[in-house]
């Protein structure tokens, strides 16, 4: 299992990252490989976690849900591969941290966000501001695995270029200070530069003259617990 979401980004970051970004965390999200999973079913239930048993009998083979039934606590494992508003595969980048997902792969499951929420938007600063953008992992929010799925993809490419521009625009209303700003939307400018000198598939180039004429996202699945 790895950590994804606010505490994956939290650990991953650790030091580095601004206690102004810090805040309350209250659920859990993983990644598990597909061959695992029952293996992280049995180790939660016997660590107390109540398993959604209609959902993960229906989903398990991409999803599995846990709640907590002193609190409101829940755990979201995703199985292989990241489904919300776009699809990412992460399970080949599982290996290259011991706890969590890479800062490039945190960084893209909150992109991929259609309509960003203050969380969101506050875990991206926050690895804007603590990671430099680079060609790999090491401390660094790695550019070329960002711009090789966004550039396969059109509908995932688009959401993070209007997201680019929603946090450029969001710095103005921030508390951070102007060398902070500067620092996060040079970040940015470097990540959107890169994925659009990045060779586009035939399949993004067909896509993108659809536009926006055509829904380029899913919508989230409301998930009763």
């Amino acid at each position: 299992m790895r950590l994804l979401g606010g505490m994956g980004i939290r650990l991953r970051l650790g030091e580095r990252m601004d206690p102004r970004f810090q805040r309350t965390i209250e659920d859990l999200d993983f990644i598990t490989l597909r061959r695992s999973g029952q293996a992280v079913e049995v180790f939660l239930a016997e660590s107390g976690w109540e398993p959604e048993r209609r959902f993960n009998a229906l989903n398990g083979a991409r999803r599995l849900l846990f709640h907590d039934p002193g609190s409101e606590h829940k755990i979201d494992v995703f199985v292989e591969v990241f489904e919300m508003c776009h699809t990412l595969p992460l399970a080949e980048r599982m290996t290259v941290h011991q706890d969590t997902l890479p800062a490039a792969e945190l960084l893209m499951t909150k992109l991929q966000v259609v309509s960003l929420n203050p969380k969101d938007r506050s875990d991206l600063y926050a690895l804007l501001h603590a990671c430099e953008v680079a060609e790999h992992d090491d401390g660094a929010i790695n550019v070329s695995r960002i711009a090789e799925l966004a550039s396969a993809d059109w509908g995932l490419h688009h959401t993070f270029e209007l997201n680019f521009a929603r946090l450029r625009e969001g710095l103005g209303e921030s508390s951070l200070a102007s060398e902070q700003q500067v620092r996060i939307a040079r970040h940015i400018g470097l990540l959107e530069n890169a994925i659009e000198r990045s060779p586009k598939s035939r399949g993004w180039r067909m896509r993108a003259r659809v536009g926006e004429r055509k829904r380029w996202y899913e919508e989230p699945e409301e998930v009763e617990r």
